[in-house]
């Protein structure tokens, strides 16, 4: 099967159907409207074309621009909801306070758009529905919210370049194809072509994680690095998949007991090490690399050097351009020398 893209997962949504402390959205569904019928915001979303968006898109409808963006209501929440098991939903959270939020709706409509279908747009007024403020816990606006199977994956905060974002989608989109997520909205227009195939070892990395086989992904990801160790894309998509292969025994109540041994025992590498994976996985990256950089701080030592490989690990998990992974590379830096 093709990739859209050679980058494995994003940081934020690594073993996504399984995020530990991930917000629940179960407390804002509602009723599904009958297909049709799902009234659209009467709110003017900040960009033009958001501003005439269709009700709530169904599979098979057209996917032309303005018709994969819709305007979020309380009343076609659920309908968006149970499309992100068939589609990503991307979800543009906004306030006509923030002048920076309609430039944010518009990039996203246009690379929206380019993608024929495979995405879908909801641009939210968090000022006329406050409960998704505070379900997806945004604390900066405007802010992108993706939804996969129900299950929410931050993806950023504030403005962001159309290329970033295409680079971002493209990695949402392989984690969807890896959950079974591989539908699109029919009949699109103007859709990108085919993205370049993957080389071999990365394409057997990407089928591996679609099987569930983390293991094997990781080990064409280090056949990669020893052909080409200057191959950035193998790194980061091997940091992933063991980090994803760490997570998928952990049950919920393994998670809570790995947490509370973590708050008791501050020194306990195991433990920190443990709920910082936890903490990535769920999307709470700055804890995590808060915790290790603290951890290597009071310790020294051959756990000293654990906790920062690990911590080295979990930067090319995050991405070396995340604004979150420059401040922990100078905390680091201080508690070092």
């Amino acid at each position: 099967m093709s990739s859209p893209a050679s980058r494995p997962v994003p940081p934020a949504a690594a073993n996504p159907l399984n995020l530990r402390g991930a917000v629940d959205l179960s407390s804002l569904k509602r009723p599904a409207s009958p297909a049709g019928t799902a009234a659209a915001s009467g709110t003017t979303a900040p960009s033009g074309p958001a501003a005439g968006a269709p009700q709530s898109p169904q599979p098979g409808a057209s996917a032309g621009g303005t018709e994969l963006t819709v305007n979020v209501t309380e009343a076609n929440f659920q309908q968006l909801v149970e499309l992100s098991a068939q589609v990503p939903v991307v979800f543009a959270l906004w306030a006509p306070y923030s002048p920076e939020s309609g430039r944010m709706v518009e990039t996203l409509e246009r690379v929206v758009a380019s993608y024929g279908g495979r995405l879908v747009l909801g641009a939210a007024d968090i000022e006329a529905f406050p409960q998704l403020a505070q379900a997806f816990q945004v604390q900066a606006v405007p802010t992108a919210v993706a939804v996969l199977k129900g299950q929410p994956v931050p993806l950023f905060q504030g403005g962001a370049e159309e290329q970033q974002v295409r680079s971002l989608f493209d990695e949402l989109l392989k984690v969807a194809a890896a959950n079974g997520v591989t539908g699109s909205l029919d009949g699109g227009a103007g859709g990108e072509p085919e993205p370049a195939p993957l080389p071999p070892l990365h394409q057997a990395a990407f089928d591996a994680i679609e099987a569930g086989d983390y293991a094997a992904a990781a080990e064409a990801y280090r056949q990669a690095l020893k052909e080409m160790p200057s191959d950035h894309e193998a790194k980061a998509g091997l940091a992933q998949v063991e980090l994803m292969d760490r997570l998928q025994s952990l049950s919920a109540q393994d998670s809570e007991a790995l947490r509370a041994r973590a708050a008791d025992e501050p020194d306990n590498l195991a433990a920190q090490l443990g709920v910082a994976d936890l903490d990535v996985a769920g999307g709470h990256v700055e804890d995590a690399l808060n915790r290790l950089v603290a951890f290597i701080g009071r310790n020294f030592g051959p756990e000293r050097e654990t906790a920062r490989l690990r911590l080295l690990e979990l930067f090319d998990v995050v991405g070396a351009g995340d604004e979150r992974v420059a401040k922990a590379r100078q905390a680091l830096a201080r508690v070092l020398f």
